[in-house]
């Protein structure tokens, strides 16, 4: 029965300060929607950010070869260290801690000719696990290198979707038959078009990948131009990488804190930095958005101010016939609430209308529109959002409730 006076009343005041009720409503209404797509906006730009990342090397470390810059055991600095296939043997049985690895050797300028079509790529030959490590899943109909194509020294060759466009067209290309530098390789599998924020002689999407041991029985490299492994877990990143500079430093004979002599690239731990990055991005973001909001609530809190002034007398009626401080301080609080979350509740329609308007459009895998056009509309945001409008709401009326509760009944019967 309270609630319903409660709201009667404040529809009242509504009809009586009509355009500003409803400027203090938009500018809720406003602050709301800017807040929201800007959490959302935040939110999808950290994920596809940390899905390109992943997409070029998921949760692992990149070791190659380097040259000594200390002194050791009597040998001089400035030697080089180049890894060889079996390291991958002696790194995977000697740690614990790793999960997969594969030996990748690499050239450039390699020529694929289909009919009259040729294109030159970056190839690379490499175990199996280098499907998972680097995210190179096939499309539906093919297949990556396995162990038996390994072991077999098959001529066999899985391409990025790019470079598989550029010689076969809209033709199907798994089955067919190219050459590779004059060599007959058949097609296995297609990787369709991701996202990379990270490259490695080029993006995945434009390359081709053949079994390590066909690679190096066509060109014969002896040395690895690098080394791939992922930890069981990512807490673990850093006992591989201590375990594998001890442990190859005592086979190549160079000091194991010489971090040139066997250099890495830690997938693990620039994930870690994009992600405090991306924590201080929607911080930020959350700020701006909040101060939107305060702003409006400054509007609330005007209004509120009005309401009391002109209602002084009724606040008088109603003290002198008994009603208590608490009752005042409800209705005023209450009218702040209602209103806050009534522009708030059609500020976050018009976003998720907005968020879903933007998602029904297309998004290349090039360009700043692959990062931006996919905002996340997450519960948390929802629940921050909610949250904030809540306290601003609450603080907006309370000066204003607390204002009104101390009127003095005899005072506010005079007031004209």
């Amino acid at each position: 029965m309270q609630v319903i006076m409660m709201l009667r009343e404040f529809f009242e005041d509504i009809k009586v300060q009509k355009m500003r009720a409803f400027l203090t409503t938009f500018a809720i209404m406003w602050g709301t929607l800017a807040f929201i797509l800007l959490m959302a906006f935040g939110s999808g730009l950290a994920f596809r950010m940390r899905q390109g990342l992943l997409n070029a090397g998921d949760q692992i470390i990149r070791i190659y070869g380097g040259q000594t810059t200390k002194k050791y055991q009597g040998l001089p600095y400035g030697r080089y260290i180049r890894l060889k296939e079996e390291d991958a043997t002696i790194l995977e049985n000697s740690i614990p801690q790793i999960e997969a690895v594969s030996a990748n050797l690499g050239r450039y300028d390699v020529r694929l000719v289909y009919d009259d079509k040729i294109v030159t790529t970056y190839m690379e030959g490499v175990y199996p696990a280098f499907e998972s490590l680097r995210r190179m899943y096939p499309a539906s109909g093919g297949r990556f290198i396995n162990q038996v194509d390994n072991a077999e020294r098959r001529r066999v060759v899985f391409l990025g979707e790019v470079i598989a466009e550029r010689l076969f067209g809209k033709e199907d290309p798994i089955g067919k038959v190219l050459s590779l530098n004059g060599i007959p390789f058949t097609v296995i599998g297609i990787m369709p078009r991701k996202m990379q924020t990270a490259m490695n002689n080029g993006p995945d999407d434009e390359r081709a990948i053949i079994p390590f041991s066909t690679f190096q029985s066509i060109y014969g490299d002896p040395y690895l131009d690098e080394l791939i492994v992922k930890p069981v877990r990512p807490q673990d990143s850093e006992i591989v990488v201590r375990e594998a500079r001890r442990i190859l430093g005592k086979k190549y004979r160079f000091d194991p804190t010489d971090e040139r002599a066997l250099p890495m690239w830690d997938f693990i731990e620039q994930d870690k930095v994009m992600q405090k990055v991306n924590l201080g991005i929607n911080i930020f973001l959350a700020v701006v958005g909040v101060m939107t909001l305060i702003i409006a609530g400054v509007g609330i809190a005007n209004i509120m101010y009005v309401v009391v002034k002109e209602r002084t007398r009724e606040i008088g009626i109603k003290r002198a016939i008994g009603a208590k401080k608490v009752h005042i301080l409800s209705q005023f609080i209450f009218e702040s609430l209602s209103i806050a979350f009534l522009g708030g509740g059609i500020g976050a329609l018009f976003a998720a209308g907005i968020i879903r308007l933007i998602w029904t459009l297309p998004a290349g895998a090039e360009g700043a529109m692959a990062y931006l056009a996919r905002p996340i509309l997450s519960t948390s945001v929802m629940i921050v959002a909610l949250s904030v409008l809540c306290l601003i709401g609450l603080f907006a009326g309370l000066l204003p409730a607390t204002k009104a509760a101390k009127i003095d009944p005899v005072e506010a019967l005079r007031y004209e």
